[in-house]
């Protein structure tokens, strides 16, 4: 697996993956949908996929001396390591976004809380558990899947709009500590749920990938 690994970063992971690792810095801007930040975190993975497309990795990897599981659970892993990643790259600039945007100012969403990246967790579940059994379905429709799963993180991002404007979540948009404290169970049953659907989606994808005549 390690190997395998390696070949991601090296074969098939786009510039534009690691650039879009930084995406957390949309956290400083004032009143912006903050989930954006996560999508393009998929974007990146997406061009990952594509660029894997391109370079023929799925016939270089059908002659290497693994398993066709293998390679798909390689993928799988890399893309929630990038996700996995981005989350905490996210980190140190919602606080810093947090001291610079008044609390409860951002019109267009959740502020830079914990709460927040509760819903990043579920951006990345929607996008998983369609993207990656989707393309491997076929192992090159890279746009369509890409498409599918944008509009499940749409509805996500949505959701991320609307929630600040519920009557009794009031605490869901505030960042003092207070707030966030309530928000932990938050973000522990979407990180759950993460955990959930990215292993499902891997499961499905490698069953799918199977049947795949290469």
């Amino acid at each position: 697996m390690k190997a395998l690994l390696s070949k991601q970063l090296r074969l098939t992971c786009h510039p534009m993956t690691l650039v879009f690792l930084l995406a957390g810095v949309f956290l400083l801007i004032p009143s912006y949908p903050y989930t954006v930040a996560f999508f393009y975190v998929t974007l990146g993975i997406f061009f990952m996929f594509m660029n894997g497309r391109e370079q023929r990795d799925a016939d270089f990897s059908a002659v290497l001396p693994v398993r066709k599981c293998d390679t798909v659970k390689a993928a799988c892993l890399f893309s929630t390591l990038v996700e996995l990643c981005a989350l905490a790259i996210a980190v140190p600039f919602a606080f810093l976004g947090a001291r610079i945007n008044p609390n409860g100012t951002n019109a267009a969403g959740l502020d830079a809380n914990v709460a927040l990246f509760a819903v990043g967790f579920l951006v990345f579940a929607a996008f998983n558990i369609v993207f990656l059994p989707s393309f491997y379905r076929t192992g090159y429709k890279v746009g369509v899947s890409f498409l599918k799963a944008s509009l499940c993180v749409a509805l996500v991002v949505v959701l991320d709009i609307a929630l600040p404007h519920v009557p009794g979540l009031p605490w869901l948009d505030g960042t003092d500590t207070a707030s966030c404290l309530r928000q932990l169970p938050l973000l522990g049953v979407c990180a759950a749920v993460y955990v959930i659907f990215t292993l499902l989606a891997c499961r499905i994808a490698v069953r799918r990938y199977e049947k795949v005549d290469l």
